[in-house]
């Protein structure tokens, strides 16, 4: 069969295809089922892998290779027994904003479902960055980031009960902590140190988001400090790194 050509000559990204021009089967046929998933549109049903493998004519298995990569790309997802077109991903600024506040700007629902709310004696690692002495008594936050109802991430969040002491009393898990501090607690942030990588979600997380533990996740690690320069809080949150992206604005 003839593969549709996707390197456009000048154009900066070759779109996988290599120096050598042969196209590696699986990669073919995904450039053809991208072809039908733009005819079909955002919640399109795909053809089963057994239509797609008769139709160009390659092992249920090339298929099955090229919608993996097109599932871990984000640009499928599951929906039931079946492969539908996912819509595109959710993007979230780096920058002193909650997720809440990100979601919403995109048109989305958020929310967020309770895992955990404990509280603990703080390990010498984690004192300084939520501005206690090691044995005081830390909050710990943990909960399943939703957007439209659909799990996407996983987040867990370490503050002083000294700076929330009715946390578990007067906070709504399903809202913006964020909004907490500063609506009912008068907490102001200032500044926050970020570092983003990539990982494989252990399998309670991959259980907790409702993802395969192979699929590729974005671990964002971020220590606030308030308008004083006070440590404030640790956070670190899983994003689904098939429904997730990061924008920042950058200027000289």
């Amino acid at each position: 069969m003839n593969f549709p050509q996707q390197h456009v000559p000048g154009s900066p990204v070759r779109s996988g295809i290599p120096e050598h021009g042969r196209v590696p089967k699986y990669y073919a046929v995904k450039a053809r089922v991208a072809q039908v998933m733009d005819e079909l549109g955002e919640g399109g049903l795909l053809p089963t892998e057994r239509d797609l493998a008769v139709r160009y004519e390659v092992s249920r298995e090339t298929v099955r290779q090229a919608l993996r990569e097109l599932l871990l790309e984000g640009r499928l997802r599951r929906q039931g027994r079946g492969t539908v077109v996912a819509g595109p991903k959710l993007e979230q600024p780096l920058a002193l904003a909650s997720y809440t506040e990100g979601v919403r700007r995109q048109g989305r629902t958020p929310g967020r479902s309770l895992i955990t709310l404990d509280r603990f004696p703080c390990t010498a690692a984690l004192a300084p960055e939520v501005g206690v002495a090691p044995g005081e008594p830390v909050w710990h936050l943990e909960r399943v980031l939703l957007a439209d109802d659909e799990r996407v991430g996983l987040e867990s969040t370490y503050v002083a009960v000294a700076r929330a002491p009715r946390l578990d009393a007067d906070f709504d898990p399903d809202s913006s902590f964020y909004a907490y501090l500063r609506d009912r607690l008068g907490i102001a942030f200032g500044a926050a140190d970020e570092r983003i990588e990539t990982v494989l979600a252990t399998p309670r997380e991959a259980l907790l988001v409702g993802t395969p533990p192979a699929l590729p996740m974005l671990l964002l690690h971020r220590v606030s400090r308030d308008s004083a320069g006070e440590p404030l809080e640790r956070v670190r949150t899983l994003y689904r790194g098939d429904r997730f992206s990061f924008t920042t604005h950058l200027a000289p």
